[in-house]
């Protein structure tokens, strides 16, 4: 049997795939832009995307693994990405299939971040886990008794949906005060500007972190005000699925101790259940690629 799995994430911004091999590790890797347009446009993309992998495996690999923004249906193999609006009910498990005619494993891009850190990353071992994804959105997916935990249509783990405000902002999902819309990237940025933070319009969470590097009150308060919100949600969520570890990744969480300080803070006040108390929150090591060995774990462990 081949040694090597292919591995496709499918995101608003980019499509990458990867060869990963039994143990983890990913050798051919390539990206491009997620284009603007019809789904055929995007499709054409994962087909280039996918061709070059497999002349690269020499025609075989033992599976597909797809991690896909979500919502998704792992009962009909379809994808209809809130950051991708020209597909809606894609059939990306069928087209797959056709193209590589191997098997295929769907997973959410959440839990493929949360496979990929537990097999290979920061979560390595991690029995109860929660993947969180802090970045222009927030994500999410869950490690349940050491396997993926992807609920009853594939998308459990959504955790930018955790509401945190119930009067709060209109959120992308239809719902209102979800932590997506208070502690997220833009919406950070958004905040500061609200709140005296002298920036350009598209100044994002890196110049915002540079910011609050630098000293300045306003950017500062931003991050501990999204800790604030994240830790209200890893408290909930670690309440409900009794969590040891939750490994944070995406661009929010690149600032380092700017996030994890206050959010270990104020996690300690909001979990204070005794359950909880030992409750690690730990930075992803694996960066951009978690989604694809994560993809590739679906088809190794299955």
């Amino acid at each position: 049997m081949p040694e090597q799995t292919l591995a496709i994430d499918i995101g608003g911004t980019k499509v990458a795939v990867g060869l990963v091999s039994d143990d983890g590790e990913l050798g051919h890797r390539a990206q491009l832009p997620t284009p603007d347009g019809d789904a055929e446009a995007t499709w054409a993309v994962i087909d280039t995307l996918v061709t070059e992998a497999l002349a690269e495996a020499g025609g075989r690999v033992r599976g597909v693994g797809i991690a896909s923004a979500g919502p998704i249906d792992l009962q009909a193999g379809t994808v209809s990405p809130i950051n991708i609006e020209q597909w809606q009910g894609f059939p990306i498990v069928d087209r797959v299939t056709e193209l590589v005619g191997a098997p295929v494993r769907l997973g959410g891009d959440g839990l493929c971040m949360a496979m990929g850190e537990q097999w290979r990353g920061a979560g390595r071992g991690a029995q109860f886990m929660l993947g969180m994804v802090v970045s222009t959105g927030i994500g999410g997916g869950l490690v349940l008794d050491g396997a993926p935990y992807d609920g009853r249509t594939g998308n459990a783990g959504h955790v930018g949906h955790v509401v945190v405000d119930p009067d709060g902002a209109l959120c992308s999902c239809g719902g209102h005060g979800c932590v997506e819309t208070v502690a997220s990237g833009p919406h950070m940025a958004q905040w500061a500007r609200e709140h005296g933070w002298n920036a350009p319009p598209d100044a994002d969470a890196k110049e915002l972190a540079d910011a609050a590097n630098a000293g300045d009150p306003v950017a500062l308060a931003a991050f501990h005000r999204c800790a604030k919100f994240v830790a209200a949600t890893i408290a909930s969520v670690g309440a409900v699925c009794d969590l040891d570890l939750v490994v944070i990744g995406g661009g929010v969480a690149k600032s380092g101790a700017l996030l994890f300080d206050p959010l270990r803070e104020s996690l300690a006040v909001h979990a204070g259940l005794s359950f909880l108390r030992g409750l690690r929150v730990v930075p992803a090591e694996l960066g951009g690629d978690a989604g694809l060995v994560g993809a590739a774990a679906l088809v190794v462990s299955a």
